[in-house]
């Protein structure tokens, strides 16, 4: 087993000065000043008390100083808890009491948001700031949450995701170092990528497609990855027509770089080095596949991943302008098979389940949610319907959890549905998903009292201090009831059509 860290190797002894990394904060540093940052920090949280096996959350924002924290606390043999800075401060203080981390890193210098977080728990916990080759960072301490508890902990964990369960709680996707090498390198095959390739780097290292498929798959081959800090269609057009070889987006993002072109006057992105562009997390639209493969001048791959199953699962290799919009075959050692008993068989529709090296090895402290969805024989239920064509292509055709994917980001209704019903207007809230153009939005559907009738805006002002802003609803129903089954249970199946005329068309 290669720890994560040791990918580096290779590259520190074939090539120290060759670029690594850059970052919107106009850091940029080769692979021997990676190596020194590591270095480092990884002295400093040693002092600290982190020993093997703790958890150290790392609440950022895409940048240099983001890297080195992840591979310092690898070097360590701790585990790493990337967290989004975009969460709200209660959402991080669930995954806070969850993973019981021993220390808080926050790339403070990154963000306002970063810096706000830190500002407060550093204020409620023991805090400090470090500095060094590494850049800066915030730190809490939180030693009395922090011990080393060997039994929750695999001996091969390498990262927490955390991503919120089915019942609005917390879950923390235990990913192994063997996972993220199995992820990165199935992503750097996929891409045919070489140590020439220049990575733009938009996707949150806090979310399994930022974290395995560019990061550690751009690490493992010795690419340059150009870090973003936040999405902006400007910086990821300006990007693209700068020396950018390969992109891996959500479909959100290339509709919002296709639309600031056209609003400049282009058509066409006009990049000589662009060869791959990749999207996914969430559908294809045919028409859209087309618009975006002639404004690119280069073919649209579609994928499939979740975080359980370290992002890739499937992915297509297709020429520019083929018109399928599959999520491609199963990627080399991951198997693929569909469970029919859950759809009634007939139509070869089933829900996908999988097996390989690039399946979690569980839910972190949550065994009863782990034997929900991981086999003894390692088969994982994705939740997700399918169904494969006569090339073997697999194409996803809904979900058979209630899981929302918005701009590349898991939402799960009950977490979101719990942040309305705090409200003291609010008797029952249900928020489902609907399908646009390349994504799915959240709407969200809230039963209120005779004679008290919450303001939309402020229900909008509440639940924004309560969640983060990808899982804010686009549109809020106000009604009197909710359709229910005699036993009371809400029938979310029928809400879009029963409240259509309720809705903005898509």
């Amino acid at each position: 087993m290669t720890a994560w860290h040791a990918h580096l190797e290779p590259h520190l002894r074939d090539r120290p000065e060759a670029v690594a990394f850059r970052d919107s904060l106009g850091e940029i540093w080769s692979f021997a000043a990676l190596d020194r940052a590591c270095g480092d920090l990884a002295a400093l949280l040693a002092s600290a008390g982190v020993r093997p096996r703790d958890r150290v959350v790392v609440l950022c924002e895409n940048a240099c100083v983001t890297v080195a924290a992840l591979f310092a606390i690898s070097r360590l043999g701790a585990v790493a808890v990337p967290v989004n800075a975009r969460m709200q401060g209660t959402e991080i203080d669930r995954i806070l009491s969850h993973a019981a981390p021993r220390i808080v890193l926050m790339t403070s210098a990154a963000s306002k948001e970063a810096e706000d977080h830190a500002k407060r728990l550093r204020a409620a916990h023991r805090g400090t700031r470090w500095e060094g080759c590494f850049g800066c960072l915030d730190v809490a301490f939180l030693p009395e949450t922090g011990a080393t508890d060997g039994g929750d902990v695999p001996q091969d964990l390498a990262v927490l995701l955390y991503t919120t369960g089915t019942t609005g709680d917390p879950k923390g996707v235990m990913l192994s170092h063997r996972n993220l090498a199995f992820g990165g390198g199935a992503s750097a095959q996929l891409r045919d990528m070489t140590a020439r390739d220049v990575v733009y780097g938009t996707l949150p290292l806090s979310h399994v497609f930022g974290l395995a498929s560019v990061l550690t798959a751009s690490v493992m081959i010795g690419a340059e990855v150009r870090l973003e800090a936040r999405f902006s269609a400007q910086k990821f057009y300006e990007a693209l027509r700068s020396g950018i070889t390969l992109v891996s987006a959500v479909p959100q993002m290339h509709a919002l770089v296709m639309q600031y072109a056209k609003e400049q006057g282009l058509q066409t992105l006009g990049s000589p080095d662009l060869r791959y562009v990749s999207s996914g997390a969430a559908p294809l639209d045919p028409d859209w596949k087309t618009r975006a493969e002639a404004f690119y001048g280069v073919a649209l791959q579609n994928g499939y991943g979740m975080t359980e199953a370290t992002a890739g699962i499937c992915a297509t290799r297709s020429a520019i302008g083929d018109p399928d919009v599959s999520v491609g075959p199963p990627l080399p050692g991951v198997e693929v098979r569909l469970d029919q008993t859950v759809s009634g068989g007939g139509d070869g529709l089933g829900e996908v389940c999988l097996r390989g090296d690039n399946v979690m090895l569980g839910y972190f402290r949550n065994p009863a949610a782990t034997a929900e969805v991981l086999s003894a024989d390692g088969w994982l239920r994705s939740g997700d319907m399918g169904w494969m064509d006569a090339a073997g292509h697999l194409h996803i055709d809904g979900r058979s959890k209630e899981l929302i994917i918005h701009g590349g980001f898991n939402v799960f209704p009950p977490e979101v549905e719990a942040a309305l019903n705090a409200h003291p207007q609010v008797v029952q809230s249900a928020v489902v998903g609907r399908p646009i153009k390349g994504d799915e939005e959240v709407i969200a559907f809230v039963q209120h009292a005779a004679g008290d009738t919450p303001d939309v805006m402020e229900l909008r002002s509440f639940v924004a201090e309560r969640l983060a802003g990808y899982k804010r609803p686009a549109h809020i129903v106000l009604t009197l009831a909710l359709p229910a089954a005699p036993t009371g249970k809400i029938l979310k199946h029928r809400l879009l059509g029963h409240f259509a005329d309720r809705l903005p068309a898509t």
